[in-house]
């Protein structure tokens, strides 16, 4: 499992995901809102707002939240116009991050985005600095007590599936973008639940970090991801299971 998805499945399991609860809400409707304004307020019909909406339900977001998001983005209801931005880049160890907003003032995340990276030992870079080292692809956790590394295989390649990975307790699901919903899709109709599911993007490369670096990198992330514009945060790290589950005690 890469670096910052088993960081955030530790997370997920101390609890952390719930005790922000909040904070998820918020982000997840300012992302259908975009969604629904860019490709209509049908999810049949626009696969990013599908999967928005499902990780909406996934969170237990309650369904009128939800429709009034919608609606924000058609302009059937009032709401704040949002515009996507990247900013690119290090934290310790010289670990490249990206960090995905949707904001309604670009200026202002750009200047509070840049003093997160400041305060926290890592700085900004330019425009294209470390995009190049992610690839975008849609990820599938899967509890391997639900079924056999081959079954797996063979319906989730079936459905176009790119590679399956094994870990101690899951198998991890790669895919192209584009197919994404079949081989989850698929998936369900065997009766396999995820873990967890996303469109996400994967480091080509990654560095070790231990140490002080660890803890540092971890704390910048952490407060970049509860930064209110910030969607997504992903980095290249590669840090010891051991340490990660350390750290996620202390923090």
């Amino acid at each position: 499992m890469s670096g910052h998805s088993k960081w955030s499945s530790i997370k997920h399991k101390k609890g952390a995901a719930d005790a922000k609860r909040g904070r998820v809400f918020t982000k997840l409707i300012r992302e259908i809102t975009v969604f629904a304004k860019n490709g209509g307020g049908n999810p049949d019909t626009n696969p990013s707002l599908r999967t928005a909406i499902t990780r909406a339900n996934e969170a237990n977001m309650p369904k009128d939240n939800i429709a009034k998001a919608i609606k924000k983005g058609t302009g059937e209801l009032p709401g704040v116009t949002y515009e996507s931005c990247i900013f690119e880049g290090y934290g310790s160890g010289g670990v490249a991050i990206l960090v995905e907003t949707l904001t309604d003032n670009k200026n202002r995340s750009s200047a509070e985005i840049r003093n997160i990276f400041s305060k926290k030992g890592g700085n900004m870079a330019g425009a294209g600095s470390v995009a190049w080292i992610f690839t975008s692809k849609g990820y599938i956790l899967v509890d391997k007590t639900l079924i056999s590394e081959d079954e797996l295989f063979s319906v989730a390649v079936d459905a176009g599936a790119e590679d399956i990975k094994s870990s101690d307790k899951n198998y991890e699901v790669f895919t192209e973008p584009k197919n994404f919903e079949a081989v989850k899709a698929a998936l369900e109709t065997k009766g396999i639940k995820s873990v967890s599911s996303e469109l996400t993007k994967i480091p080509n490369s990654t560095l070790k970090v231990t140490g002080n670096d660890a803890k540092g990198l971890l704390s910048l992330i952490e407060i970049l991801e509860d930064h209110d514009d910030v969607q997504k945060v992903y980095a290249n790290f590669d840090i010891p299971d051991e340490v990660l589950e350390e750290l996620a005690q202390e923090m």
